[in-house]
Parts: C-alpha cells; structure tokens; sequence
C-alpha cells in the first residue's frame, strides 16, 4: 500500500498553556500533573467537550471493553493502517506489544499482503476492518464468521470500536499531530 501524503507539520498546534477546564480533560485523559499530554489530547482539548467526550469513549474500549486486549489491537492497528494514520499506528504498536502482539504481527498488520499465517479469528477481525474502511459495511460471510464467535454485545463494539479509531485517524491525519517522543511510525517497508 502506498501510503498517501499527510501533513508534515500540525496544522493544529498542542496547547501548550492549558485553561483549567482543558486541564480536567487532559487530567481525565491520563496525563499526570507535572508531565506533557500526548499530542493527541493536546491537539484535541481545542475543543475540550469533544476532546472529553472522545476520552470517555476510548476509555470504554481501552478500560472497560469486552474485547479481549490481543484482538482489540488487532482491529486498532488494522484501522490505523488502513487510514494511513501513523500517529494512531504508532501509539498502538506500543500498547500491541504490552497484550501480546509480536512484531511480525504488527508488520503483517501495517500491509495489505495475506501471507501471515493468521488464525481464523484474526483473519474476521483484518477482515471486518478491511470491508468497514473500504464500504462502510461488514459482507454477510465476515458478519456470520464473526457472529460464530462473538457475543452480540461483542459485535455492536466490534463495529463502534473500527469506527471510532476510524474517526480519530481521520482526526489526526487532518490536523497533522505528530508522534510524541519514542513512539514508532510505521514498520520499515511498510510505507
């Protein structure tokens, strides 16, 4: 896949003197009193009621899903390779390793090429991303796969968890938000 150009530069600057109420969402976000946020909710706090409201979401899939860690960084990392989303990518190869992911799933991941000997399960997940990045939709043969598995409560966050890392690629592509320090792009050869 070849990867299409993103901004080099923010086109949104990290907020870098925080009000109080963009503090309570940084703080709710992660970021520690005395430490930097991550680029993401610095960029994002411009606006802090999405910026909260994006928190409270991504918080329910990282702390509190009922995804399995493993299989949830499947369908992140998938996501972010599909939109070309480095930052997102980058941060989620970190948290990927931490559950379990080896690099060379994480490279097979960040291609379009099938020659990784995935499991059956992984192979519905890469493939309900694929089909939702490519029509907004889950074919009826990924749907079953992943309905023989999956609990229906487990479906419905299958699909929001795809979006919603989709929406936030989107985000960080378009407001040009940069790796933070120490966080990996792609893998090489990938793009």
């Amino acid at each position: 896949m070849s990867r299409p150009p993103r901004p080099a530069s923010p086109r949104l600057e990290p907020v870098s003197e925080p009000t109080d109420e963009q503090r309570e969402v940084l703080e709710r976000a992660g970021t520690r009193p005395g430490s930097d946020p991550l680029n993401i909710f610095a960029t994002m706090v411009h606006n802090r009621r999405v910026a909260n409201r994006a928190v409270l979401l991504g918080g329910a899939f990282l702390g509190k899903g009922t995804i399995p860690e493993r299989e949830r960084e499947v369908v992140i990392l998938r996501v972010g390779h599909r939109a070309s989303a480095v930052y997102e990518f980058g941060q989620h190869v970190l948290i990927g390793r931490r559950v379990g992911l080896t690099d060379a799933e994480i490279a097979a991941l960040a291609t379009d090429e099938s020659s990784h000997a995935w499991s059956d399960g992984d192979r519905d997940l890469i493939a309900m991303v694929d089909e939702l990045c490519a029509d907004d939709c889950v074919s009826d043969a990924t749907w079953a796969a992943l309905a023989d598995r999956w609990t229906d409560e487990q479906l419905v966050e299958l699909v929001v968890l795809a979006g919603y890392y989709r929406m936030i690629s989107g985000f960080l592509n378009s407001a040009g938000v940069q790796l933070d320090e120490g966080v990996p792009g792609f893998p090489d050869g990938t793009g």
